[in-house]
């Protein structure tokens, strides 16, 4: 089977813990994605959080937050779930699966981000479809965050 490094993607769109979640919903827009690893500073480039357009959705406008005051960190998800490059995309279908997420940064050692997978990209490498699709269900069901 292959390595997440084979499959994930290289060109990371991410935002810092200071940006408003005004400029991080803007960037999701203008990106056409779903979600932002947010990144400890421009630097280390080390991932310590993941903000997606749910998180927007029910912490920011739902929770009647002011998205320009409003900064990511206060509405990211702090416990991420990340592979290495070298892990099977198995490894990283099992994560996704396991903790109901649609991507998941591809790290190193010391948690600066690789890349970035998303469930699509591993699917597709999938030989088993019987397997990938009751992943599919598992990453997909309603977990109430």
């Amino acid at each position: 089977m292959k390595s997440c490094k084979k499959v994930m993607t290289k060109q990371i769109i991410w935002c810092l813990p200071n940006d408003s979640v005004e400029k991080a919903a803007n960037l999701m827009k203008s990106e056409n994605i779903g979600s932002l690893p947010v990144l400890e500073n421009d630097q280390t480039k080390k991932v310590v959080g993941l903000v997606t357009d749910r998180d927007l959705t029910l912490r920011v406008v739902a929770g009647g937050l002011d998205a320009k005051s409003t900064k990511v960190e206060s509405v990211m998800t702090h416990q991420i779930i990340t592979c290495r490059a070298n892990d099977d995309i198995r490894k990283a279908l099992e994560a996704m699966s396991a903790n109901q997420v649609r991507r998941i940064p591809i790290v190193n050692k010391a948690n600066k981000i690789l890349g970035i997978i998303a469930q699509a990209d591993v699917a597709m490498q999938i030989k088993h479809p019987k397997r990938t699709a009751k992943m599919m269900r598992g990453i997909s069901q309603e977990n109430g965050k």
